[in-house]
């Protein structure tokens, strides 16, 4: 949700399509610059949400932070964490992100990225 959360659109009115939206805007990018993506989502999108470009993820529990727990134990499990490159605006998860020996890319340039202003 730091992507989603990076602008103030109001996507908190209808959080399931702005989670949707943030796959179909992820599949573009990822399609056209040929990237490896996984979305991780506090809680199980609600209708799920498919995609033949993205890994969907969720966390195994909806919880504060669950997410971001999510996040560095998809990390720690990864073969080669340093080829990993975690989006997000959270002081606390880049910390782990960057223990755990993956990278940070800003929430919000990733979203200028996948949803430039107009």
């Amino acid at each position: 949700m730091n992507v989603i959360g990076s602008r103030p659109d109001g996507w908190w009115r209808d959080r399931n399509r702005a989670m949707a939206t943030l796959v179909e805007r992820l599949e573009r990018w990822a399609t056209a610059e040929g990237y490896d993506v996984t979305v991780v989502f506090e809680r199980p999108p609600s209708p799920p949400i498919e995609s033949s470009v993205i890994t969907v993820a969720h966390a195994p529990e909806a919880a504060a932070n669950s997410a971001d727990d999510e996040i560095v134990r998809l990390i720690l499990a990864d073969a080669d964490p340093a080829a990993i490159r975690v989006a997000t605006s959270d002081r606390a998860l880049s910390e782990q992100v960057l223990a755990a020996g993956a990278s940070v890319y800003p929430a919000e340039r990733l979203r200028n990225l996948i949803d430039p202003r107009s």
